[in-house]
């Protein structure tokens, strides 16, 4: 073949190829009706900084992120990740079954002080009014969008009991609560049980079953061992934050077996009673 062939062989090939589509011919006017977000988590923090430093280490810092960051003072909301991108908020982590949260959650960060040890032990730092209505509105925007769980809204300790605290035991759960947000234990529930659980307490076996119920890494050896007592302390600081020391006592054996109970959990309804909220157990 001569070069003047060959020649018009490749500009012919050439010339095809540019005619190619630049993509895939998609066709998007059919949708599943099985699906759902991507986003099954919703975990709140605390930055344990002020605002200036907690900035510059979520946006800058290149080891952590999160989808938003609450400031303090003002209270303002600011997204520093896109919620269909994964944001490095949740490190090791578990809840009822799943690891690794990072890729199936929003993560919310707080700037709040955290917590100093002093003479008179551990001292949390409030959360301001202001901040707290903020951080609802922010919940129920994000929860509206992903269709997310009330009991999949989580603190970060819930996934990490004995390695994190945030958002420690000043966070206002009852408010989220009240807020129709999250489910929260039938008080008078609670308190038909407590004589029970004060005549006949609990094993330790006992406590790490409803535990593992709620959705928490604890150890199944029967034993009331640290990591058990640190997972106690979790629940406690959610939902009796008056005493998180960790005791296996007969109230928090009262909540843990009305949390773990079938139309034990109650959602507030807006402009009515609450309602049996319908959970995974």
């Amino acid at each position: 073949m001569s070069k003047i062939l060959i020649g018009a062989a490749s500009a012919a090939l050439l010339s095809a190829c540019s005619t190619l589509p630049s993509g895939p011919k998609i066709d998007r006017s059919y949708s599943s009706v099985a699906q759902d977000s991507r986003a099954l988590f919703l975990i709140l923090h605390y930055t344990a900084l002020d605002w200036e430093k907690s900035l510059k280490v979520l946006s800058t810092g290149g080891q952590v992120s999160a989808h938003y960051l609450l400031r303090d003072e003002p209270a303002i909301s600011y997204q520093l990740v896109d919620e269909n991108r994964r944001s490095w908020h949740a490190g090791q982590s578990f809840w009822a079954g799943n690891q690794n949260l990072n890729a199936a959650s929003i993560g919310i960060e707080i700037v709040n002080a955290g917590y100093t040890d002093g003479p008179l032990g551990r001292v949390y730092a409030p959360y301001p009014e202001a901040q707290v209505q903020e951080l609802i509105l922010l919940i129920k925007d994000i929860v509206a969008r992903h269709q997310i769980r009330p009991d999949r809204i989580i603190g970060h300790a819930d996934i990490a009991p004995g390695r994190k605290q945030d958002p420690g035991p000043l966070f206002p759960w009852r408010r989220l609560a009240e807020a129709g947000i999250i489910p929260w234990p039938a008080p008078a529930q609670v308190t038909a049980k407590l004589p029970l659980y004060e005549a006949l307490p609990p094993d330790a076996a006992w406590f790490q079953d409803k535990l593992a119920r709620v959705g928490y890494q604890v150890p199944r050896n029967g034993e009331m061992d640290t990591q058990t007592k640190s997972v106690i302390a979790t629940f406690q600081m959610k939902y009796r934050p008056s005493d998180y020391s960790g005791n296996a006592d007969a109230e928090t054996a009262a909540l843990l077996d009305v949390v773990t109970t079938p139309g034990g959990m109650l959602l507030a309804v807006p402009n009515a009673a609450p309602t049996p909220y319908v959970s995974r157990w």
